[in-house]
């Protein structure tokens, strides 16, 4: 099953669990209504890049897609903003999953999306905490 299987008579729980926990590995999700998200999340990832290389990306419905997209846009802005730090928000390494065009594709029909443009991107961008922007070489 892809969707959460759900106790409804249990307790919030997890919910109010402090920052330490927020990280658990998956296999420590089992009595996690949203456990299902880690343990799927691979297999998304999987599924979307033999779709792309088999050019079957029509597959999957644009609903679907904006969906998942609308998920992980929320997901990562919660975590960043509300566990006040910033983690990668693309998986692998450099552009071992996502090329620069598929990554600028996206960001431009989303800000298009919410009837923004370059200049609002440009006001909310920001350097990441761990990064040094005076190091030698930039």
């Amino acid at each position: 099953m892809f969707g959460p299987e759900r106790d409804r008579n249990s307790d919030a729980g997890d919910r109010n669990s402090d920052a330490g926990d927020r990280n658990r590995d998956a296999g420590d999700r089992q009595n996690d209504a949203h456990g299902w998200i880690d343990r799927m999340a691979p297999d998304l990832l999987r599924a979307s890049r033999e779709l792309v290389e088999n050019n079957e990306a029509a597959r999957v419905s644009d609903e679907a897609v904006a969906q998942i997209l609308t998920a992980a846009i929320r997901l990562y802005v919660a975590k960043s903003d509300g566990e006040e730090r910033t983690f990668a928000p693309i998986a692998g390494r450099n552009d071992s999953e996502l090329t620069p065009t598929e990554l600028l594709s996206a960001v431009s029909e989303m800000l298009r999306a919410m009837r923004l443009g370059p200049m609002e991107l440009a006001l909310w961008y920001r350097r990441r905490p761990d990064e040094d922007t005076y190091s030698a070489g930039e």
